[in-house]
């Protein structure tokens, strides 16, 4: 009762190819991929952020006219 032998795995792994098919789950593999090397690239240029958040918003809001600062907003 403890651990599946090989056969119950081929079974799983037949039954998840009869369901999804072989082209989705080539594009849930090349999708989780891509994730995953994305998130390793992230990793890797972490170290390049800021290491004051005040200048990380400071570079946020020049990218982007259409931001609103909430500060200079006030109630009437």
């Amino acid at each position: 009762m403890g651990s599946f032998s090989i056969w119950h795995w081929l079974i799983v792994l037949v039954i998840v190819v009869l369901v999804f098919g072989t082209k989705k789950l080539k594009n849930i593999g090349s999708d989780l991929g891509g994730a995953v090397k994305g998130f390793k690239d992230g990793v890797k240029d972490g170290g390049a952020a800021p290491a004051d958040p005040s200048q990380q918003v400071a570079a946020n809001k020049a990218a982007d006219p259409n931001t609103v600062d909430v500060e200079a907003k006030s109630k009437s």
